[in-house]
């Protein structure tokens, strides 16, 4: 049995991609076991990245000369990786805040190898640095004489060899239900925006923060028992929650195999509530600092809906909003985060609310008897449907 201290294994070397983990009959999963892991993982990681002359230095330059010089940076990934890439452009872009010029913006993998952009740099985000279309989009920006980098787990990817900066989170997720897998990339991301812009990062108050998330297994073993028997599930949320909506509707499905989608707040008040009912679980996520009173707004308002239509409704929450709405506007519970001055707003966010939307996933699925380490693929069809797809 790991323990959450312990450090977790790189990748092989020579570089492979992983294989499917073995299928445990029963909890703690291995994906268990890397939520536990994530806190002093962060602080690790973290004092690796945060040093004068680091990869993560190299590419903070890199990103800073960029912006500086009026081009784009474009953050790119494929599913969790694509939630990663999501979550390091809000960081990024917030940095460059205090230098402008060029843009931080996040695009899907195989959009990017499709028509990639005419200057700049290209950042990819790929746990593994196996990931096809995104070595593809490294690959087209090359072509094009494009700057390339890649944060992922080993400098000795085939992704690696495509990139003319390599960022290394140097330890690997061991589910492929990924956790750890997600929370690098906002980690790595964090820790360049503070390198380009002069900033700080309190690492212990990072690992709290991760700490305190840990702690909130009980109360999310209780909301996803109060979802476990819904149809589909909607996760809501704005501003810098969404990747993390994004994030747990893609792990939700991963680990419990019932149906999820993520919609931004404004647009589930606009059309989507005839679809819904009773079956339809709803979860908000509502950490963002940055306008949460007008967000909060809009959003006591779609649970108002919720509560009319009979929606089982729960909440990722700031703390502070404990008092802000009555209990049965969040009839299957809530899961607090505390806030982070430290940290900029959207990585404080982000991760803020990854242990609670990880657990929320990996309780859903013990709630529903399913195994989360293995995306299915115990089951022929699904692995071959898995082959079929790559």
């Amino acid at each position: 049995m790991r323990r959450p201290d312990d450090q977790l294994p790189g990748a092989p070397d020579p570089w492979a991609g992983s294989t499917m983990p073995p299928a445990r009959p029963g909890p703690p999963y291995l994906m268990t076991e890397m939520i536990e892991a994530e806190p002093a993982f962060a602080e690790r990681l973290l004092l690796r990245l945060l040093v004068t002359g680091s990869a993560a230095d190299r590419l903070a330059q890199a990103v800073r000369a960029t912006i500086v010089a009026g081009r784009d940076v474009v953050v790119v990934g494929c599913g969790t990786s694509e939630h990663g890439a999501m979550a390091a452009a809000l960081i990024l872009a917030e940095a460059a805040r205090s230098f402008s010029g060029g843009r931080v913006v996040a695009r899907q993998a195989l959009e990017a190898a499709l028509a990639p952009q005419d200057a700049g740099l290209l950042v990819g985000i790929s746990h593994e640095g196996g990931t096809w279309a995104t070595n593809e989009a490294l690959a087209a920006a090359r072509g094009a004489g494009i700057r390339t980098a890649l944060i992922t787990v080993s400098d000795r990817s085939p992704g690696a060899a495509l990139a003319d900066l390599v960022v290394a989170t140097d330890e690997a997720d061991q589910s492929w239900c990924h956790t750890v897998g997600y929370l690098s990339p906002i980690l790595a991301a964090t820790a360049v925006g503070a390198l380009a812009s002069g900033g700080t990062i309190d690492v212990a108050a990072v690992r709290t923060l991760l700490a305190a998330g840990v702690a909130h297994a009980a109360p999310a073993e209780s909301m996803a028992g109060g979802l476990a028997a819904v149809d589909r599930l909607l996760v809501v949320a704005s501003g810098s929650d969404r990747p993390a909506a994004r994030e747990l509707a893609l792990k939700v499905e991963e680990a419990s195999y019932l149906p999820a989608v993520a919609r931004d707040l404004e647009t589930m008040l606009h059309g989507h509530l005839p679809a819904t009912g009773a079956a339809t679980g709803l979860v908000l996520i509502l950490t963002d600092r940055v306008a949460r009173e007008a967000r909060a707004s809009r959003a006591r308002g779609l649970l108002e809906a919720a509560q009319i239509l009979g929606l089982p409704a729960g909440g990722i929450l700031a703390a502070e909003m404990e008092a802000a709405w009555p209990a049965e506007l969040l009839p299957v519970g809530r899961l607090r985060v505390a806030d982070a001055p430290g940290l900029v707003a959207p990585a404080a966010a982000l991760i803020g609310s990854a242990v609670p939307l990880q657990w929320l996933a990996e309780r859903l699925a013990r709630a529903r008897g399913t195994n989360p380490d293995t995306l299915r693929r115990t089951d022929a069809r699904y692995a071959a449907a898995a082959a079929a797809a790559e």
